[in-house]
């Protein structure tokens, strides 16, 4: 099993106001350009907030599709997108600034979801991520 890193390569900053639906298809149609999923990953992805917000907290949402569309993913990976403005996810008035798209034919992608989840748990996290100028500061955190 590979291990899967993140690279500032998977990183974008987007100034400016979104919805929770423009943030997920941004960070779909990123994943969709890398060629790590089909182009109906966006829907499965949709499906699966509906069904369950995907913030994950402290400033951290985790977009990703169902599982029964795993046939969509054509690889494991994932792409970040930093929106200093954040997004109005949910009634429970969670504001992601930091949307993680991750796109996962089985497992693979549990170890950054263990870096994501030490990064959503620290203290500062937060206030780390509002200083957030560039794709490396922003990966120093998410690495944990």
């Amino acid at each position: 099993m590979n291990n899967l890193t993140l690279s500032i390569n998977d990183i974008s900053i987007l100034n400016g106001n979104y919805s929770k639906q423009e943030a997920i298809k941004l960070v779909a149609e990123s994943m969709i350009a890398s060629n790590l999923v089909t182009n109906d990953y966006t829907q499965a992805m949709y499906d699966r907030d509906a069904q369950i917000s995907t913030f994950l907290g402290n400033g951290i949402a985790i977009p990703h599709g169902t599982t029964d569309k795993r046939d969509s993913v054509l690889k494991t990976g994932l792409k970040i997108i930093y929106f200093p403005k954040g997004i109005h996810w949910d009634e429970d008035d969670n504001i992601p600034y930091v949307v993680v798209g991750i796109a996962a034919k089985a497992n693979e992608h549990l170890n950054i979801l263990r870096q994501l989840t030490r990064a959503v748990i620290a203290e500062n996290t937060l206030a780390r991520i509002h200083a957030v100028q560039t794709p490396e500061e922003l990966l120093a955190i998410l690495q944990g």
